[in-house]
Parts: structure tokens; C-alpha cells; sequence
């Protein structure tokens, strides 16, 4: 089965974000492993807004593309390069270097704690 952090929060089309300031956003293993072998990444832009719930970006897989959804809403602050450069990090290290990008938070959309979401979602909690 797939893990789930205890120490994140995640929405519930598998979206994670931690506690930091700002926040970091990610995707869960779950969604890592339905997606397949990750090719390309389209991010927010930096300074740019998004709303939680709507979609702020794009997955690409060898399976499919998948939307990105904003667990929260506020100012994009930073996106991770390396993912840019290397989208194979979302397989790889969903939850470390796989990061997606961190938000400036000024609402958090409904987000649900690692036990709700690996047991709507079939992971192990960790």
C-alpha cells in the first residue's frame, strides 16, 4: 500500500501540504502511483494566486495528465526546480524532494488528516 505521512494534511484530490511558513505543497503517493511514470510538471507562477479547489496546475504522465488542485488559497512564494527539471521526483520522493511549490496562506480549503485520508484512499499511515 501506499504511505501517508501522520505529519501532513491532504486534500481530497491528493493534494498535501505540511505546516511550514509558507506552506509546501505536494502530491500524495497515492496519486503518484495512479498517475504512473510522471513526465512533465506545469506549476503555478510565482506571485501568482490560487484558489482552494480550483485547479492551479498540471501532471503528465505516460498514463495521463492529471489537474492540480490548490489545497489552499493564497500567493504562489516558490516552485521546486528540481520537479520542473526532473518530474520523476513525484515517483520517486513524493513527500522530500518531489515538492511542488509553497503558498503564501490567506484561507485553507477543507483538508483532511492522514488517518481520513488513508482510509478514504486505501494508504498506511506513517
Amino acid at each position: 500500500m501506499s504511505k501517508v505521512l501522520s505529519t501532513l494534511r491532504y486534500s481530497a484530490e491528493h493534494e498535501w501540504v505540511d505546516d511550514s511558513t509558507p506552506i509546501r505543497v505536494g502530491i500524495t503517493q497515492i496519486a503518484a502511483d495512479a498517475l504512473g511514470d510522471v513526465v512533465y510538471v506545469d506549476l503555478p507562477e510565482v506571485g501568482s494566486t490560487v484558489t482552494a479547489g480550483e485547479t492551479c496546475g498540471e501532471v503528465e504522465s505516460t498514463k495521463s495528465v492529471s489537474d492540480l488542485y490548490a489545497p489552499v488559497t493564497g500567493t504562489i512564494v516558490e516552485t521546486n526546480p528540481a520537479v520542473e527539471d526532473n518530474p520523476a521526483l513525484l515517483n520517486e520522493d513524493p513527500y522530500g524532494g518531489g515538492w511542488l511549490f509553497t503558498v503564501e496562506v490567506s484561507e485553507e480549503g477543507p483538508l483532511l488528516s492522514a488517518a481520513d485520508y488513508a482510509s478514504a484512499n486505501g494508504g498506511d499511515v506513517e
